[in-house]
């Protein structure tokens, strides 16, 4: 089974777009993974993966707004179809809210898959803050409702939210693993869904528990015999990354 690398976007906005891509591939990615903005800019997105050889994850990801379920649908709907038609090979969803019923969020995920079928293009939903899936435990249930629920796992944002390791819902995380299809490949702790150095050793615990659980991912797909799993290397930006009071550089 082969591993394929991405670079995600996040914390890349501000470069150009055709820099950002020709950095990608020096770099040896195999492609990106973006938040895909309405904009002219994003008409080159296309083109210079093509020129670059590299690929595309997309993801559909609204900023929050106070507004109904409906409304919020709507707006998932239109992006899921934007993002499409620019013909990923996968799209990572931000799916519904933490403080939607369960009732709406499995709504919400059956609308999502609704609308990327037609596509042919495989859907995942992404374990993260804010979204159906905040939580270990939240998202048993829909894993339980869905048992063909495709996740992208980002376990940082669990550990986070749980205050810990997850050492005693080590059971939930196995299920979970069982449906991930991709892999946002960052390492959280109880107190912040990002370690400031992935490779300090004070963070050994939380790098030893992530990378069990990767390892664990991986090994059940080339079981499935998966020829190729996608890899998102994420290191988020400011406010992720640590900064010096009133100067605001990285540290």
């Amino acid at each position: 089974m082969t591993l394929q690398f991405f670079c995600p976007h996040w914390g890349s906005e501000h470069v150009p777009l055709r820099q950002f891509v020709e950095r990608v591939k020096t770099a040896g990615y195999d492609g990106v993974e973006i938040n895909i903005p309405a904009g002219p800019e994003m008409n080159e997105l296309g083109p210079l993966l093509d020129e670059y050889e590299l690929q595309l994850i997309a993801q559909q990801y609204l900023e929050p707004q106070r507004e109904t379920v409906a409304a919020y649908r709507r707006r998932m709907e239109e992006n899921l179809h934007r993002v499409a038609a620019f013909g990923p090979q996968l799209i990572n969803s931000h799916t519904g809210r933490d403080h939607f019923s369960f009732a709406d969020n499995c709504a919400l995920i059956g609308a999502a898959e609704a609308v990327v079928a037609p596509y042919g293009i495989p859907l995942v939903h992404e374990t993260h803050r804010g979204r159906f899936s905040y939580s270990a435990f939240a998202t048993l249930p829909y894993l339980e409702r869905f048992p063909e629920l495709r996740l992208a796992a980002d376990f940082s944002h669990w550990c986070c939210v749980s205050e810990s390791l997850l050492e005693d819902q080590e059971a939930t995380v196995q299920r979970a693993i069982l449906q991930t299809h991709h892999l946002h490949a960052r390492i959280g702790h109880t107190q912040s869904a990002q370690v400031t150095h992935p490779l300090a050793p004070e963070w050994t615990a939380a790098r030893d528990r992530h990378l069990g659980w990767w390892d664990a991912i991986l090994d059940r797909a080339r079981r499935e015999g998966a020829t190729s799993f996608p890899v998102t290397c994420e290191f988020g930006p400011v406010p992720y990354l640590p900064t010096l009071p009133f100067t605001n550089q990285p540290v």
